[in-house]
């Protein structure tokens, strides 16, 4: 009887701009976590990342490609908190587009 071991097949995407990485699946994590906590320090521990990778992520993203992906306001009694932009759910939209893709085209095959 012989022992045959089960391969996975496995993909990793992301999205560049001018050859500068933006979003792969943890930055996909991140957006996803943002738009749904209202709140980068809620992503970042719903995570398990630091407040400040998770900021320095956005900014990094922000820099490269000019544009706001994320809106904050500063706490106070209002409380502070994030969402993302309408350019952010855009950039989010088209990672998870291509990544549904890649998985339709690896299930397809097997």
């Amino acid at each position: 009887m012989r022992n045959e071991s089960k391969h996975k097949l496995s993909f990793k995407i992301w999205l560049e701009h001018n050859g500068k990485p933006l979003i792969g699946k943890g930055g996909a994590q991140i957006l996803e976590q943002i738009e749904k906590e209202q709140s980068i320090s809620k992503a970042a521990k719903k995570l398990g990342m630091s407040y400040r990778y998770v900021w320095s992520y956005i900014k990094r993203i922000e820099k490269t490609l000019g544009r706001s992906v994320a809106e904050t306001r500063r706490g106070g009694k209002a409380g502070g908190g994030a969402k993302l932009t309408r350019f952010g759910k855009e950039l989010l939209k088209e990672y998870k587009r291509a990544e549904n893709l890649f998985n339709k085209v690896l299930t397809c095959n097997r």
